[in-house]
């Protein structure tokens, strides 16, 4: 009997309660078929808890997170909350919990299912192999540094300060190094290093580590190269790292290779194999209740928590397997459906992929 992993099981807000649904008939199938065992403990956060709770992030729910070996979430924010001062906002919650349990670093598979070639707005032909990872440094960069107004002869001016140390900048590139020894053993770097002194520190700091990873290939791309050699070339690409504004962006567009974001799933990792695992997806709250959503992204997550924080590789590769071969089957959601009077329901695929999960 191996021992029990407890997962933290936030639903959040919208569309986040119907996939986090789905995904954990996922870790049910798993615990029968390879013996695993999961002790989930669920928390409010986001705009539910900012009604429930009075704050997006209670005390409580971080705690259970604190308490887990990981953390599922599924969507937060919503319409509703839009008008909220700062400190009431749902995004702001997962600023706080990102910081509160030392998450440094976003990971991004964009992989491009056969089947579904034809969804993504790029030429089949172009796609082909696509199979990639960002990983994005999550909290440094212009999005945490210094941030005044100061009054000029020209009226106001703005200033956002982009800043990064060398241990900020160690860190993340050596998990990225590590995760490309797992994969095809090639790394690019990207950042704008004839531009940014930020950059250009960013770029020593990887010349200094990637002698310790000999079998690993490495290419320096300046970000926007990178940005048009994805439309180009996404086969080429293994393993992305870059700098938290860069990855912001260059996450995205990779997202959108696949031709839909309720396909992608997500980690944000810290020291250690803790992590928080959700899909790229938002809480979509104009399909919520309505038995709509795309689980995939929810459900792929969870292979992806197996795979980096618990080492079950054997699960993880039977739930992508379970979901490629749903995809196969020709069964699609309304958001990947080319003809939506044939989609199914959230809980018909959550139902189909658990009954394809096979040992």
């Amino acid at each position: 009997m191996g021992e029990v992993k407890k997962i933290a099981v936030i639903a959040g807000d919208g569309i986040g309660p119907e996939v986090v649904a789905e995904a954990e008939k996922v870790l049910k199938r798993t615990e029968e078929l390879f013996g695993y065992k999961f002790e989930t403990e669920h928390a409010l956060f986001g705009g539910i808890a900012i009604d429930k709770k009075g704050t997006p992030l209670p005390q409580e729910t971080l705690e259970v997170c604190q308490r887990a070996d990981a953390v599922l979430l599924g969507a937060v924010g919503g319409p509703q909350w839009d008008n909220n001062p700062k400190e009431l906002r749902p995004e702001t919650g997962l600023l706080g919990i990102r910081k509160a349990l030392g998450l440094f670093s976003n990971l991004r598979p964009a992989v491009v299912f056969d089947c579904l070639k034809d969804a993504s707005t790029l030429k089949p032909e172009v796609l082909e192999g696509t199979d990639l990872m960002v990983v994005r440094e999550l909290t440094g960069g212009i999005y945490f540094g210094e941030k005044f107004r100061r009054d000029t002869e020209h009226g106001q001016e703005a200033v956002d300060t982009c800043a990064y140390n060398v241990k900020e900048v160690e860190r993340i590139v050596t998990q990225a190094f590590e995760i490309a020894q797992k994969r095809r053993k090639k790394l690019a770097s990207v950042d704008k290093a004839n531009v940014l002194e930020t950059s250009r520190l960013w770029r020593e700091v990887v010349n200094e580590i990637a002698p310790k990873y000999p079998d690993v290939e490495l290419e320096h791309v300046l970000v926007d190269n990178c940005a048009m050699q994805l439309l180009r070339r996404p086969s080429s690409f293994d393993v992305i790292v870059t700098e938290n504004m860069f990855g912001d962006i260059l996450s995205d567009e990779a997202a959108m290779l696949t031709g839909s974001i309720g396909m992608l799933s997500s980690a944000s990792l810290g020291e250690g194999s803790f992590g928080l695992y959700e899909p790229v997806h938002g809480s979509a709250p104009d399909i919520a209740g309505q038995n709509l959503a795309n689980p995939i992204a929810t459900i792929l997550s969870v292979a992806l928590m197996f795979r980096m924080t618990f080492g079950y590789a054997d699960a993880a590769d039977a739930i992508e397997s379970a979901v490629a071969s749903v995809l196969n089957a020709g069964h699609r959601t309304s958001d990947i459906a080319v003809d939506k009077s044939q989609a199914i329901g959230t809980k018909e695929m959550g139902d189909l992929i658990v009954a394809a999960i096979q040992k």
